[in-house]
This record gives C-alpha cells, structure tokens and sequence, in this order.
C-alpha cells in the first residue's frame, strides 16, 4: 500500500496535533496539511488532491457536513472521515448521507483510529466485524424502552387504536379529536419511531406490548 495522503481540518489546533500524532504512529500515512475551516479545506483539496480526509463535524461557519458535501461534489474521489466527540448516531447517519467514508469518536484509542482508518483507504485491509461492533456501540442508540417512553400518553392511545385497525377518521371519534389532529399525531409517531407506513406501527405496537387489548388476545378479529 502507498503511503495515504491525509489532510486534516479542525478548528482547534490541539485537536490538529493530537490527529496528527495519531498518524505518525504508522508509516503508511503522510500527514500533508493541518487546516482550521471548511473553506480552507475546500481550497486546499484541490491544490494538495489528498487520498483521505479527517474533519470535525463542528466548526464555526461552515461545518464539518457542509464541507464533506461541497468536497464530495468537486472531489469525489476523496475519501472523508468525520471526526468528533458526538455520539449522537443521528449523526453518523447524516455524515454517510453527505458523501463521508467513516465516522470517528475523538475518545478513541489510537489503536482503533489506526486500524479503521487502513481499512476505510485499503481495499487490503477489511474492516474487522469486531471493529465496525466496536465504533458503532460507542454511538447512542434508543432502546426499544426510551423509543416507547418517548411516546406521549395521548400516541400511545393512537398506537393502541392503529393496532386494532382503525381508521384515522375512527380514530378521532374514538378519542374526540378532529381528523388533522390524528393525522399530525401519527406523523409525530412515525418520526420518533423512525417508521414508514401503519404496517410498521402494527407491528411495533405488537413487539412493544402497546396494541389494544382485544386486538392482542383475539389478532386479526375484529
């Protein structure tokens, strides 16, 4: 493998350094630029073509998705890992949808950097089940429990009421509330639950214990 060209970009310059140490511990990457902002590092990767660039998701101006999204346009080539101490897997997923290759925790040990790092720019070195298991726990993601806690009493009564196959418009006589009401609720569950369709909902509803009761004891009879 040819030594990997790295720019880095983070607005505080210990930040920079302690990266840019990370580096130095394998010889198979070339440190070629510390950078302090989105433009500069917009700039600079068309003047120096580096192989891989590290980013901080936060940084004032333009952030660190803004810029993974303009380099991703002009330089697609390149890849972008973002680097921050969010662990926000919200996040993560929106790094990925801006062009980005990875997703790093500043927290870290310098081990993991190193070795996802050489599997993200070498076709040589697979990313490691146990690796991928390891990065992405560190990220928060809800439990089954903190999804339904989420759930306000009044869209639990909806949920109940989707399980049993009711209809928005049944809905809304059920609970006394008009149709538009039912409606933005179920757009407000489907958002927090992170659901498509009344399928789903049915179904969660069912593996949470929130469908109606009858529904529960006697399914797919109403």
């Amino acid at each position: 493998m040819e030594r990997c060209r790295v720019l880095i970009v983070d607005d505080h310059a210990h930040a920079r350094e302690a990266m840019s140490e990370i580096l130095a511990l394998d010889e198979r990457f070339e440190v070629i630029g510390l950078v302090a902002s989105g433009a500069e590092a917009i700039f600079w990767t068309g003047q120096w073509m580096p192989d891989l660039i590290l980013i901080d998701i936060e940084m004032p101006g333009m952030d660190g998705l803004e810029t993974t999204r303009r380099i991703k346009l002009e330089y697609p080539y390149v890849r972008i890992v973002i680097v921050t101490v969010s662990d926000e897997i919200s996040h993560l997923f929106e790094a990925l949808k801006q062009g980005a290759q990875g997703y790093l925790l500043k927290n870290l040990a310098p081990s993991t950097w190193i070795e996802y790092l050489l599997a993200i720019v070498s076709e040589e070195v697979p990313l490691s089940r146990e690796l991928a298991f390891q990065i992405l726990k560190e990220f928060a993601v809800p439990s089954a429990r903190e999804e339904r806690e989420a759930l306000t009493a009044r869209e639990k009564e909806i949920l109940g009421c989707v399980s049993s196959g009711s209809t928005n418009k049944e809905i809304a006589v059920t609970l006394g509330i008009s149709e538009h009401t039912v409606k933005n609720h179920l757009k407000n569950i489907l958002q927090k639950l992170q659901l498509q369709n009344r399928t789903q909902l049915t179904r969660y509803a069912f593996e949470q214990g929130l469908a109606s009761r009858q529904e529960r004891d006697f399914p797919g009879k109403r």
